[in-house]
């Protein structure tokens, strides 16, 4: 097992550029959109860009800006003094009409067909992703909803609230068959295990618990750390010291042998923690709570925090981060792996940006590719299908990207 580390090394600060959200309506309409180039600590350099609509179809740009590519969706803008460059890549689809408050979180069916959301005004809902048309309202969790998951069958979801309960549900007609009690307090996280047997809840009160969903009853409590969880994710994982390799304590255990569950917590630490050994594999420390989390690879994951930055480690020696990335000090929001190629972060300046772990910074120089489309809205959540990314903003809106990974 790995021991808890605390580490302050040099924070590599990347310059962040940012572009008018609905700057194809300004070239349209013959206006100018701006442009800005911020970095941590210093001044931010602003220019205009103004759309040539002669034989050219040429940008002009001041303040040093210049335009390498544009299409119908994108462009790409590069600031060679700050020696960065970011491809602005417009959604695709917006759905409305959905939620009239704030979205938290959202999840996508494995065929990709469904969508699932929760909202401040208290309703989770099930709806099409072609259409963006409502297919039911899942209703019974009292107060504010945390989570939400689609099961690998696509037809069954699970969702957890503030009321402690974990409820699941048919995707199909909006029943809720089954409802989990025992946290004390809101849950944060729920992840599936293998086909959904079992499920793994996260939770304010600080424990872990592995629940038999064909029983209705915890299992295990796999860990107590004594302070809030905020997000967590779940791995199969090989070459890892996972601890005793014992059998399972109960015949209605399923899958957990070889999981490890990544937790993102209040107090600063990320922390992983093997599920059918309930040992913990290895832990990180930062001075600022860890939000969200995931997987980049069965060795690599990143923890985003509360000041802004994202740590990516390696979990057999996660003493040494492999690197840190920081933009602002806004808090992150959510990561979402894409593989082996890198991640997508959202934070609470309405920045939502994808990270290449090997090409975004090379040369001294970084290259992003930023979703726009919300206005210093926070973007809460994202999450994929293939080569679509969704997410949800404070702004009640869901954007669908088309990303060419």
């Amino acid at each position: 097992m790995a021991d808890g580390m605390e580490v302050s090394p040099n924070i590599q600060e990347i310059p962040r550029l940012t572009i008018q959200y609905d700057w194809r309506d300004a070239f349209r309409n013959g206006e100018k959109a701006w442009v800005a180039c911020s970095r941590l600590g210093q001044p931010s350099i602003y220019g205009d860009l103004k759309y040539q609509s002669d034989d050219s179809e040429s940008v002009q740009t001041t303040e040093g800006f210049t335009v390498d590519a544009m299409d119908n969706r994108s462009i790409t803008v590069s600031h060679p003094d700050s020696k960065c460059s970011s491809k602005f890549i417009s959604p695709s689809h917006v759905i409305s009409g959905i939620h009239k408050k704030c979205i938290r979180c959202i999840d996508i069916s494995p065929g990709g067909a469904l969508g699932v959301t929760l909202s401040d005004d208290e309703q989770l809902t099930v709806w099409d992703t072609n259409t963006g048309s409502k297919r039911c309202d899942l209703v019974g969790h009292i107060a504010d909803i945390n989570c939400c998951k689609f099961f690998p069958s696509g037809e069954v979801i699970a969702s957890g609230g503030m009321d402690m309960t974990i409820r699941i549900w048919s995707a199909i007609d909006g029943t809720c068959p089954v409802i989990l009690k025992g946290h004390k307090g809101g849950i944060t996280d729920i992840d599936i295990v293998d086909r959904g047997r079992n499920i793994v809840s996260c939770s304010r009160d600080g424990t872990v618990r592995l629940w038999d969903c064909g029983e209705s009853k915890c299992i295990a409590v796999i860990t107590n750390v004594g302070c809030p969880i905020n997000n967590s994710s779940l791995k199969a994982v090989d070459g890892i010291n996972l601890g005793r390799d014992d059998s399972p304590t109960s015949d209605r255990e399923v899958g957990t042998q070889g999981k490890l569950l990544l937790l993102a917590r209040e107090d600063g630490v990320l922390s992983g923690i093997a599920l059918q050994s309930r040992e913990q594999v290895f832990e990180f420390k930062n001075p600022s709570a860890f939000n969200c989390c995931t997987f980049l690879s069965g060795f690599e994951v990143c923890g985003g925090t509360e000041d802004g930055k994202i740590w990516i480690l390696d979990i057999r020696n996660p003493s040494s981060p492999l690197a840190m990335v920081q933009r602002s000090k806004s808090p992150l929001q959510s990561v979402l792996s894409l593989g082996n190629t890198g991640f997508v972060a959202s934070s609470g300046d309405g920045s939502c940006f994808y990270w290449d772990t090997s090409n975004s910074l090379s040369n001294g120089k970084s290259f992003t590719w930023e979703l726009i489309g919300p206005d210093c809205d926070p973007v809460y959540k994202t999450c994929r299908h293939g080569n679509t990314i969704y997410t949800v903003c404070r702004d009640a809106l869901i954007r669908k990207y088309i990303l060419d990974i």
